[in-house]
């Protein structure tokens, strides 16, 4: 399980990045998903025919829901920062650790101690204090809110769908097919919110690889090959420190200003968290490990 850890804990790392190289993308929301997307996907589909198990396409029937879930994300998300406040809608994306810890126990039939989910909700008020502090005079409408909702539960099943994958197919072979599904939905929605869907210059190139590398191929690939290898609530408990982490990189790439509330916030979430990843660590959290897959399509 310490390798499904590490992995989840470097997705996170990972995924922290986009919020940064979308700031120097000189292009709308539903462009950049649509061929950062293209090229992560070509990028997968390259590397599975180097390794001689090319892509087939029963991945693209098997991976559906989990694409459509990942684009629904990315679309519902954008849309609900029109309307309400980035901070709103990144509060309400925060909630998704308690839907998926519900579906975790219900359906994969995980437990979760009483202790992990004591301090799992304390990581979840540290992430809250980091976007609250942060809060400026932007203007929210319940409609806003409504559509981050829905982008959480989006956010959620996409988790929820990677964790059962491993039932068809190999953890590369989910993250190229949802990779897919997300490029063929972001690109008819930014034609229809007005987006320009042209040829990116070679710097907005260059950026897009930059994020199709560190969030997609190190954030989507290592957080797919760690869920088949953790409990799906521990792997949607670690996306509380994206706002940290982002917050971070900001502060340090773009000098943006870190508070005392935000700081408080950074440190009660890394507290929290290191505490259920040691117990998670710990040997006698460990029931019956679950073998690691062999194929060789996987990336680690």
């Amino acid at each position: 399980m310490s390798r499904g850890l590490i992995g989840a804990g470097i997705a996170v790392c990972a995924w922290s990045t986009g919020t940064i190289l979308a700031k120097y993308i000189d292009m709308g929301s539903l462009a950049i998903g649509f061929y950062r997307f293209a090229f992560f996907a070509l990028m997968l589909v390259t590397w599975m025919k180097l390794r001689c198990t090319p892509f087939r396409l029963r991945v693209i029937r098997d991976s559906m829901w989990g694409g459509i879930a990942l684009g629904a994300d990315v679309a519902l998300f954008f849309s609900a920062v029109k309307l309400t406040s980035i901070v709103n809608a990144t509060i309400i994306g925060s909630m998704q650790p308690i839907v998926v810890g519900v579906i975790a126990a219900r359906f994969f039939g995980e437990t979760i101690r009483a202790r992990d989910a004591l301090w799992s909700l304390v990581a979840l008020g540290g992430a809250v204090l980091v976007v609250g502090a942060s809060a400026g005079e932007d203007i929210t409408d319940i409609r806003g809110d409504l559509l981050a909702a829905a982008a959480m539960l989006s956010w959620s099943a996409y988790f929820i769908t990677s964790k059962n994958s491993k039932k068809t197919m190999t953890p590369t072979e989910f993250t190229a097919g949802t990779s897919l599904w997300a490029m063929a939905i972001c690109a008819p929605l930014g034609f229809m919110f007005s987006q320009d869907m042209s040829w990116p210059s070679a710097t907005n190139w260059g950026w897009l690889i930059a994020m199709a590398v560190a969030s997609g191929l190190v954030g989507h690939a290592m957080m797919n090959w760690s869920l088949v290898r953790i409990p799906l609530w521990v792997g949607s408990t670690f996306t509380l420190l994206i706002p940290v982490f982002s917050a971070l990189l900001a502060w340090v790439v773009l000098d943006e200003r870190v508070n005392a509330l935000q700081a408080l916030g950074m440190a009660v979430v890394i507290g929290a968290l290191a505490v259920v990843v040691r117990s998670q660590a710990a040997p006698s959290s460990i029931a019956a490990p679950i073998p690691e897959p062999s194929s060789p399509n996987t990336l680690i």
